[in-house]
């Protein structure tokens, strides 16, 4: 039975993520600020599969912790799904200081950092070990507000390309996805100007769902893309 880590797993995407991933039959540890009734309900359905901390994204220490005990509660980390982040819209020019320094903390050193202790378990011990790291199609198209966002994201996918040639002698794999706007709390904050503006040019006519993006998750995380690495997967309804 294979293990997997998803950040950001009480709700969105995430939460989407880990109930696919053990519907297939994975082992799941995975953490966020807050848990959720939706998670809770997971686990119970789960029992003895399903591990849920609550842990700052930010917080280094923290995220060695997670991994390591995860690892010593399933045997191994197979999969790393690096997914949670956090988004301050608003023009550059009025953005404080502390939204920078959290959306980099939380969005490309968190991730990072979770990788990384994700990759030296991998090393141990791993059954066709994968990373997918979860971007965003600002981070090669960009938006308006959401610049420093889209930095963050575009910093994963530069880190997943150069991780995939260093870890792929190893057998490890790193890929990511690039949703597009999805309807989930992360994209609620945007502006209604905003929201119109990104429908009009999806041709699907719509924001993207959890449910559109899992799919890609999956299947980047499985056998069946043993020979697919250090790919960015756009799903963004053809906006793009």
């Amino acid at each position: 039975m294979a293990t997997s880590l998803v950040s950001g797993g009480s709700r969105g995407l995430g939460l989407a993520v880990v109930e696919r991933l053990l519907a297939r039959g994975d082992s799941v540890a995975t953490f966020s600020r807050s848990g959720s009734e939706a998670l809770a309900a997971l686990a119970a359905k789960h029992p003895g599969r399903l591990l849920i901390e609550s842990l700052d994204a930010a917080d280094a220490s923290a995220l060695r912790g997670f991994v390591e005990r995860a690892a010593a509660a399933f045997g191994s980390i197979d999969h790393c799904i690096a997914n949670a982040a956090i988004a301050h819209e608003g023009v550059l020019a009025t953005a404080t200081d502390a939204e920078i320094d959290a959306m980099l903390a939380v969005n490309l050193r968190g991730s990072i950092v979770l990788v990384r202790e994700a990759v030296r378990q991998m090393l141990v011990k791993a059954e066709q070990p994968s990373v997918t790291l979860v971007s965003s199609i600002v981070a090669s198209h960009g938006s308006p507000g959401l610049a420093v966002y889209a930095a963050t994201k575009a910093g994963l996918e530069g880190f997943a390309r150069s991780l995939a040639r260093e870890l792929g002698p190893r057998g490890i794999r790193v890929n990511a996805v690039a949703p597009g706007f999805l309807e989930t709390d992360l994209s609620a904050s945007l502006s209604a100007d905003n929201r119109s503006r990104i429908i009009r040019r999806t041709p699907l006519g719509r924001l993207g769902l959890p449910a559109d993006v899992v799919g890609a998750i999956d299947f980047l995380s499985s056998p069946r893309a043993a020979f697919i690495t250090g790919q960015v997967l756009t799903i963004d309804g053809g906006a793009s």
